[in-house]
């Protein structure tokens, strides 16, 4: 009001002065209360003008609105004259802030270094600061109470520049950020938002007022670390020099990511040199979203045009009206607001607590403070093309990266941008070596497991050709990945006592870039390098030398398991005994004294097994036991003489360890961590003896131990594998196989190509190309490992065990109709049911008393008195005529008179006697 009282005054011709002196006194009888604010600005800048001329149009378009409004803002302007610094302007400083002044607040400048001052003298003062620059620093509301930012804070910028990498699957970048507080305020919320997948992989201090070769030096450290994702956060003069020199170092171009904080992004299209713009093309930046509206398209066209009245001639152009204006304008509008509820609220509430509840929407959208910052609601990506900038996405908290504000209609991602180099091709975001040349993989050139990886001559090309296993996998996995990675292979002639250790240390050293080899991954080695996930599984185990078994006197009893042997005996015994049961009383070929009874039982028995079984047999039961064990038998026999002359026509091999102690001599392979391990459970350094080729392996397993050899030889799996495709006969991998970390790849530490590379090699895995490369080395190898698993050519139970099911199911039904025929033709033990299955038990046994002179016996007449007979009649009352034992013929009963049996019929009282001499009670 001050100021533009003067210059009314001034403007007004000398005959009119006197009429404004008239209506401005009467205008003071009846003046709103002033609320004066302190304005700092260097008005010998256009940035200061425009300044002034932003605030008084917000302050002009706001009292407009509200006439009635009791209060008004008095602005005391103070010119800095872009140094604060000097006696002149500590000394306005010092008087806005006096006590006299009697200023509720202060505006604060626009630039990082006057604001920084202004922020320590107000929490002396308290005097509330209001700054509106997204360059003011990293102060925050917990450090002073008074200072407010009317402007986005620098920690909203961290999320979506974290969105960004994760967009494009970035995992890491570097900061380059001026030496300030305001360029290093960004760093800490960088930090916390790249937690998890994603890192900061180191930040460059660039001074403020660096110089052309300051600037070189910066850029050449970030150009040899292997990101080439780079964060540049720094006021929009430092940035434009910085991409001015970055573009002379060549890192403008194809691969290169850059991406600017929204201090670059604001005056994207205003810097004064037009050249500065054609060095930043293809940089992303971000810029806080601003919807366009009537209101702002009106204040655009009325500031330049008030702006051009105010300044001219100084200023001929057209002026542009950039972000932090708007922002200016609604902090000039919020100060308005601020008066006038400090004013009318009873009690007096204080300017900074009505400026921190003030809400409205302005310029820039909903002007909210919430922890003495301006919230943001969206952040807009620009692509900085051509002359300007083009927007290819927004982000926001709710919805992270979208093409549109309206995430329902909207994709995950971003519009095509055009990167550094003018291309569309998307840049990995790290190169393959600081260099930039052709990635520089060692492989062994001398190594004794040729599989592995060998050198040899190639005449029709004249030069030296790389082959191996673990080659043919590196390969195969370079080929998955997403994008093209140039690579040469490096021959390393390492001497096999430090093989792995000189592979892992050139990878350490930095005198190579990677490894393909058969490189074991232990957490000592982890120290040094990266490792890929392992492409072959490892552990170790044992290699022996096999002994020839079919000479052995004992071979007769190979073809069958000892389970086999013995479960064919017990059925043996168990089927005599059954087929003897039945027989025994209807049969006199299987009666006689107990031990006659016992052999008949044996020969009988064994004798199937040839099938020269002569007894002829009478119960259709022990028929069919009979049969059902013949066709076992036949299965069993026939089985067997296969194996063995397999066995006698085949050499067989067993492993030759049965006495095998920690003196022997044991080998392993020069150089292996496995040598170790032996020593660690208990093996003395002489007693390990080291090879470097497989050749040397079975050298040593045919001597043995004792003759300058070793006894076993302890190495990984994958070269054991290998030794047995050349040496398949001899010789098994025997024992635990003691699981390890896995062979490899390795890579420097931090490198970015060790996930992507993992990740190929478990797609590699989960498909049959792995399975194909290793057939194609290792093909000969299946029989030998089947073999030192223990897989051998004996015929085990299991195979036979659905047969001798079968015969035990058909053998225990006839036992129980047997049983149950037996004691139902039994009368004793049907009327005494309580003691009946101790008087049936008591006779059967009694069936191995019967004597040579107690076996006759009438033929079956359909009853159960011609059983009890043969187990109760006198000897000399059944003795018959001319029986050896051995006839054929029909049984005869004689008498003291010499009658026969079969002609006379059995007295009633000698089938009781015989009855009760059977079933009688047990005494």
């Amino acid at each position: 009001m001050e100021l533009s009282t003067r210059r009314l005054l001034t403007a007004a011709a000398p005959a009119g002065r006197l009429f404004c002196l008239l209506v401005l006194c009467t205008a003071v009888e009846s003046s709103p209360a002033p609320v004066r604010v302190g304005v700092v600005l260097d008005l010998t800048s256009e940035l200061g003008r425009k300044s002034l001329t932003c605030i008084s149009m917000a302050l002009d378009d706001f009292y407009l609105k509200h006439p009635s409004y009791p209060t008004r803002v008095e602005l005391r302007v103070r010119d800095s004259r872009g140094d604060l610094v000097t006696a002149p302007a500590a000394h306005a400083t010092e008087e806005l802030m006096d006590k006299n002044a009697q200023v509720h607040a202060i505006i604060s400048p626009q630039t990082s270094p006057e604001t920084e001052l202004f922020a320590g003298s107000a929490e002396r003062s308290n005097i509330p600061i209001i700054s509106s620059a997204a360059a003011s620093p990293a102060s925050s509301w917990a450090q002073s109470r008074f200072f407010v930012r009317t402007a986005p804070s620098i920690d909203s910028q961290a999320p979506p520049i974290a969105a960004i990498l994760e967009a494009f699957a970035w995992r890491a970048a570097v900061l380059l950020h001026e030496d300030s507080p305001y360029g290093i305020g960004i760093l800490s919320s960088l930090v916390h938002a790249f937690k998890g997948s994603r890192s900061l992989t180191d930040s460059v201090a660039v001074p403020g007022d660096a110089t052309d070769s300051r600037l070189d030096a910066a850029l050449l450290a970030v150009k040899t670390m292997q990101t080439r994702v780079y964060i540049v956060h720094m006021l929009p003069a430092l940035a434009a020099r910085l991409f001015r020199r970055a573009m002379v170092a060549g890192m403008i171009s194809e691969g290169y990511v850059w991406i600017a904080t929204a201090g670059v992004g604001n005056a994207a299209g205003s810097f004064p040199d037009h050249g500065d713009i054609n060095n930043m093309q293809g940089v992303v930046s971000l810029l806080p979203y601003v919807h366009t509206t009537e209101e702002l398209l009106s204040f655009r066209r009325r500031f330049r045009v008030r702006f051009r009245l105010e300044n001219s001639p100084l200023e001929n152009e057209d002026p542009d009206v950039p972000m932090w204006l708007l922002w200016l304008y609604d902090t000039a509008w919020a100060s308005a607001v601020a008066a006038e509820v400090s004013f009318r609220t009873a009690p007096p509430t204080t300017f900074l607590d009505a400026l921190l509840v003030t809400k409205f929407d302005g310029l820039t959208g909903r002007f909210r403070l919430v922890g003495g910052h301006l919230q943001v609601s969206a952040y807009e990506i620009m692509n900085i093309i051509g002359k300007g900038v083009r927007t290819v996405g927004f982000w926001t908290p709710e919805s992270g990266i979208s093409t549109s504000l309206y995430p329902k209609s909207a994709g995950k991602e971003l519009k095509q941008i055009l990167w550094p180099g003018e291309t569309a091709v998307v840049p990995i975001g790290w190169t393959l070596t600081p260099t930039g040349q052709s990635l520089r993989v060692a492989v062994s050139a001398n190594r004794g497991f040729s599989q592995s990886g060998a050198i040899s001559g190639d005449p029709s090309r004249g030069m030296d050709t790389l082959s191996g296993f673990y080659i043919d996998v590196f390969d195969a996995v370079m080929a998955r990945l997403n994008y093209s990675v140039a690579y040469s292979y490096v021959p390393v002639n390492a001497t096999m006592k430090a093989y792995e250790e000189t592979l892992v240390n050139l990878v350490h050293d930095k005198k190579v870039d990677a490894v393909a080899g058969d490189v074991a991954i232990t957490p000592s080695r982890m120290k040094l390098v990266s490792f890929t996930m392992p492409f072959a599984e490892t552990g170790y185990a044992m290699l022996v030398a096999e002994e020839d078994i079919s000479n052995s006197m004992w071979i007769f009893v190979k073809p069958l398991t000892p389970e086999l042997w013995l479960t064919s005996l017990t059925f043996f015994l168990f089927t005599g005994f059954l087929v003897w049961e039945i027989e025994h009383r209807i049969n006199p070929r299987f009666r006689g004294t107990p031990w006659k009874q016992f052999g008949t039982l044996l020969y009988f028995a064994f004798s199937t097994m040839v099938f020269s079984h002569k007894e002829k047999l009478e119960s259709n039961l022990s028929k069919i036991v009979v049969i059902m064990w013949v066709f076992v038998v036949l299965i069993l026999t026939t089985s067997y003489t296969a194996n063995l002359t397999s066995m006698l026509t085949v050499r067989q091999l067993q492993p030759a360890m049965n006495d095998f102690t920690q003196n022997d001599y044991v080998g392993v392979q020069e150089g292996s961590f496995v040598e170790d391990i032996l020593k660690e459970i208990g093996f003395s350094e002489a007693n390990i003896r080291r090879y470097t080729t497989i050749d040397q392996y079975a050298d040593a397993l045919n001597k043995g131990s004792d003759n300058g050899g070793v006894k076993v030889i302890f190495d990984e799996v994958p070269y054991l594998k290998l030794f047995l495709s050349r040496y398949c006969e001899g010789y098994s991998m025997v024992g635990p196989i003691y699981k390890g970390g896995g062979f490899g790849f390795v890579f420097p530490i931090g490198s970015p190509l060790v996930a992507d590379v993992s990740r190929a090699i478990m797609e590699l895995k989960m498909g049959d190309e792995l399975i194909l490369i290793e057939k194609k080395w290792f093909s000969p190898l299946g029989a030998c490992l089947r073999r030192s698993k223990g897989v051998d050519g004996r015929l085990g139970l299991w195979r036979l065990g659905g047969l001798f099911l079968t015969n035990a199911v058909v053998s225990c039904l006839v036992l129980l109709v047997h049983l149950a025929s037996f004691v139902s033709g039994n009368p004793r033990a049907d009327s005494e049911v309580a003691v009946g299955a101790l008087h049936w038990l008591r006779a059967w046994l009694r069936l191995f008393k019967t004597s040579e002179g107690r076996r006759g016996e009438p033929r079956n007449n359909g009853s159960g008195a011609m059983e009890l007979n043969h187990h109760g009649l006198d000897a000399g009352a059944t003795q018959r005529q001319g029986d050896t034992g051995d006839s054929d013929t029909t049984p005869l009963y004689a008498s003291d008179s010499g009658r026969n049996a079969a002609s006379a019929p059995v007295p009633e009282e000698i089938l009781a006697h015989g009855a009760a001499g059977c079933l009688g009670p047990v005494r």
